[in-house]
């Protein structure tokens, strides 16, 4: 009952996060230009953007260095770091601590996308953010929380 609570919140969080306050939303992606790769999407990518964006994420998972870990790990310093190894007394799920790989740009857009596609059986239960210029801005937000 409290995992569906978390998903009722964190989609609702999505839903608002994903639209609501980003006046350059059209302006930044139209500057990245037409089918834009993620390296474009990155250079107008906005991390203090991210923050609101991550509204949805923070249902589950804290950013504070030092923060508690929740239904999800804390995120602080996640990025760069491998896969299901960031925090070692989170009890992350076998699929993912055995996937491999960082959490870069390329893995955390995917994961963002749809994290069933980048590590089937992982135990995160998140729907995606579809809109390309969101996952990047969560990116930046993301890279921003240094170690």
């Amino acid at each position: 009952m409290i995992r569906l609570r978390l998903m009722i919140a964190a989609l609702a969080g999505l839903s608002l996060s994903a639209c609501g306050g980003d006046k350059t939303h059209d302006a930044r992606l139209a500057k990245a230009g037409p089918n834009p790769s993620l390296a474009a999407l990155m250079r107008v990518a906005d991390p203090q953007i991210g923050d609101r964006k991550a509204a949805s994420c923070k249902a589950c998972h804290t950013f504070d260095a030092g923060g508690p870990d929740m239904a999800g790990p804390n995120l602080h310093g996640a990025y760069g770091q491998p896969m299901g190894r960031n925090r070692p007394a989170f009890g992350y799920s076998a699929a993912l601590r055995d996937a491999g790989g960082k959490w870069d740009d390329a893995t955390l857009d995917a994961w963002l996308k749809n994290p069933q596609a980048v590590v089937p059986r992982t135990a995160m239960m998140f729907g995606g953010i579809s809109d390309p210029l969101n996952r990047a801005d969560v990116i930046a937000y993301l890279r921003s929380q240094g170690r």
